[in-house]
């Protein structure tokens, strides 16, 4: 079947692409592929479970936690379905409809994603500089109202991405790049005026780079109050409480702003490193986050090793 139509009639189906050149293999792909979402889902589902239940990590710093994982959680599964249908069964194609849906999910929760690493951030500024009045200033009820506006502000900032792509005729081309669907790359096969797509699409992108950097200001304004601790074990023992919520960071940002700059530049680069660099986008965040705060965290890793004395006893 061809994926491109060379008609004005407006296409009815998009295709998405596993691995190029690697079709024959899709099957061995899917079996890591599988293995990643199952222990991003536990992972997740288990950080969730123990910040429910233990009375002793119901703290603002775990209460972030539990809304860092939930928006892995959300990631996971909004691509899951497309991921395992191409690699598992080599089903490629996907309706205009489930792919708005789609993206509206998957841009929204890295929205809530991107915001909830700079409310975690500031969360660790304020422990750090005022570390007597923490617990007053991100008290339960603050903290439940800051995580429902995180939230209610990323489903507004996506909210208009389906209705803005659902205005466009698509009527030309039909092979997107990816092995889901991403505005940016939907609104690229457009065949009518798409000058607003890509004018709300920059939007949305600085929105998340002005996230970017509230972070890396407050990780500034951070180092400068670490240097200013005379003792050298206390310096570390500070540091020491932003590494996760740092490795968090990275593990989010850099796949999304390597991938913005293959779109943006790279335009004539390979396609099996644009779908390398964006299936890392959405398969490495929710698997790494659950096993660097589980490693870093004490709390939780007495907690999980506790669990699982129990059960082998």
């Amino acid at each position: 079947m061809s994926v491109f139509n060379t008609s004005e009639v407006e296409i009815s189906t998009f295709f998405l692409v596993g691995i190029p050149g690697m079709e024959h293999a899709h099957i061995w792909v899917s079996i890591p592929i599988c293995f990643v979402y199952l222990l991003a889902i536990l992972g997740n589902c288990t950080i969730l479970f123990f910040i429910k239940t233990e009375t002793s990590l119901h703290e603002p710093m775990y209460y972030f936690l539990s809304m860092l994982a939930f928006s892995d959680l959300g990631l996971s599964i909004s691509s899951l379905p497309t991921m395992l249908r191409i690699f598992l069964f080599n089903a490629t194609g996907i309706s205009p409809d489930a792919c708005f849906a789609q993206e509206f999910f998957i841009h929204g929760f890295s929205a809530m994603e991107s915001s909830v690493l700079f409310i975690m951030c500031m969360d660790r500024l304020i422990a750090i500089y005022s570390p007597l009045r923490y617990t007053s200033i991100l008290a339960s009820a603050r903290v439940f109202k800051i995580g429902l506006v995180s939230a209610i502000k990323s489903i507004l900032l996506v909210f208009p991405f389906p209705f803005i792509l659902k205005r466009l005729k698509f009527c030309r081309k039909s092979l997107l790049s990816h092995s889901y669907c991403l505005h940016q790359d939907v609104m690229k096969l457009a065949c009518s005026d798409n000058k607003v797509n890509v004018i709300y699409g920059l939007f949305v992108a600085l929105t998340a780079m002005l996230d970017l950097m509230c972070i890396s200001v407050s990780y500034t304004w951070i180092l400068k109050i670490v240097l200013g601790i005379a003792s050298h074990k206390g310096r570390l023992k500070v540091l020491n409480t932003c590494i996760s919520h740092t490795c968090a960071v990275l593990i989010f940002y850099v796949p999304v702003i390597t991938l913005a700059i293959i779109h943006r530049f790279a335009k004539n680069a390979s396609p099996v490193v644009r779908v390398i660099v964006a299936d890392t986008f959405l398969l490495v965040p929710p698997l790494m986050n659950p096993i660097v705060y589980s490693v870093k965290s004490q709390q939780i890793r007495n907690l999980i090793l506790t669990k699982l004395c129990k059960r082998q006893g």
